[in-house]
């Protein structure tokens, strides 16, 4: 059966690469290069095409702008199957973006330094590899470089996304509170999400409207990061974007020490690392809840509520030992009941968990990964396991989805995969999780 599934994943991943090099998340609902998306495709394209592993990295860097920054969609192409496009937009307002490439002006978790890695453990030519990695990893450094200047606004190691799609988790039920302290207007635009997906799983129009109004504020400024950072109504220190970056920064080291060259780069991350990790300790542990929350930095408070990303700094080695078990110890309370597949989305004993609904409470298969990983480095073995064993079940049932709904017993009745089918990084990370 796991080699049906191998095959399969592999057939998803070949029919959505493009010709311009880049492979999109899915058919029709996402007709572009998502960022974090494709470093995790070139993980499982490293497995078995590795020329289309490195193209896939090599597009998305290729559209880095002057100042470093990485865009978290590329529009290489036209489509009207997508809001909001390119023309919505308007990338080319910020004086360094790219000149070839139309963008978005936000970032999108950065994960490209740890996907070199993994693509260097997983390549058979490791000489091969390390050559392609030595034309890259200049600018994953200077993506970092970009965090660090231009996002770290209090100079403690954690850098703010100002937009909820920046966090990867992009309606989470995190971000309520904030939508509570706006007020934007009603834009009048047409939705093509809804198109291809049942609307009931998707954001709200309402929701919609707060998105686009932080777009607004944002190009008003030009993307100017200073402006961002003093006018933004959504400033958020994210646990899952900021352990994907001290993760990331860890690779580097690891791959810069290996190409054996730039010592004042490697000295530089690990400064970084060191603040990074310090920060992140102090400022976004929540003792009480047993697990890494939020930090609303326009209303100064934490947010205080338990996601999936409340466990990803597992994955980049951040806690201790003690507060690990403490955090697994949340996980499995709330998380890990028999009637449930690892790992939902968002706290299931939360009034506000919706297991159908996007970000919402359905299982990820690029967050199971992230947390398979994790738990098995701090010496989790039976439950990384079982978020193995519960993502390919998932796959096995329902197909290559997006998201999946977290409850068993809903199988008896209906279907339980979401959102876009024959989904790239669902079928990446499968062979990954297959092959590990």
């Amino acid at each position: 059966m796991k080699e049906e599934l191998i095959i399969k994943a592999k057939e998803i991943l070949e029919a959505n690469f493009q010709e311009g090099g880049f492979t999109i998340p899915c058919q029709g609902l996402y007709p572009f290069q998502w960022k974090w998306d494709s470093g995790f495709i070139a993980i499982g394209l490293a497995y078995y095409n590795i020329k289309n592993a490195k193209r896939e990295i090599e597009t998305l860097l290729n559209a880095q702008w002057e100042n470093g920054f990485i865009p978290h969609i590329v529009f290489h192409n036209d489509s009207d199957t997508y809001f909001p496009g390119a023309d919505f937009h308007k990338s080319e307002l910020h004086p360094l973006a790219s000149k070839e490439y139309r963008s978005t002006g936000m970032a999108q978790p950065p994960v490209t330094g740890f996907v070199l890695q993994k693509m260097l453990n997983i390549a058979e030519d490791k000489e091969d590899m390390l050559q392609f990695i030595d034309t890259q990893i200049d600018k994953v450094f200077e993506n970092h470089k970009y965090f660090y200047q231009h996002r770290d606004i209090h100079n403690e190691g954690l850098v703010y996304i100002y937009h909820n799609w920046e966090s990867g988790t992009d309606n989470s039920p995190i971000w309520d509170d904030i939508w509570k302290t706006m007020d934007p207007p009603k834009y009048s635009f047409e939705r093509r999400d809804t198109t291809h997906v049942d609307p009931s799983q998707r954001p709200s129009k309402r929701e919609y409207d707060y998105y686009l109004h932080i777009i607004e504020i944002a190009k008003e400024h030009n993307y100017d990061d200073a402006k961002i950072a003093e006018l933004s109504p959504f400033l958020v220190q994210d646990p899952l974007f900021n352990a994907m970056l001290i993760k990331s920064n860890a690779a580097l080291i690891d791959l810069y020490e290996k190409l054996g060259n730039n010592k004042e780069k490697v000295s530089q991350l690990k400064k970084w690392q060191e603040k990074s990790i310090k920060g992140f300790n102090a400022k976004l542990y929540d003792a009480e809840l047993g697990a890494y929350v939020h930090y609303d930095l326009r209303n100064n408070k934490p947010i205080r509520f338990i996601s999936s990303s409340s466990f990803a700094p597992l994955y980049a080695g951040i806690p201790d030992m003690e507060r690990a078990k403490q955090m697994v110890n949340t996980m499995m309370e709330k998380f890990g009941g028999e009637d449930k597949y690892l790992c939902a989305s968002f706290d299931p004993t939360s009034d506000r968990f919706n297991p159908k609904k996007y970000w919402r409470g359905p299982v990820w298969i690029n967050l199971n990964w992230i947390l398979f990983y994790g738990l098995k480095s701090y010496g989790f073995t039976k439950i990384a396991e079982r978020v193995k064993q519960d993502s390919i079940e998932l796959v096995e049932k329902e197909g290559f989805y997006e998201y999946f709904d977290s409850r068993k017993e809903i199988r008896k009745t209906e279907a339980g995969g979401y959102g876009g089918n024959n989904f790239s990084w669902s079928a990446a990370l499968l062979i990954d999780l297959i092959n590990n």
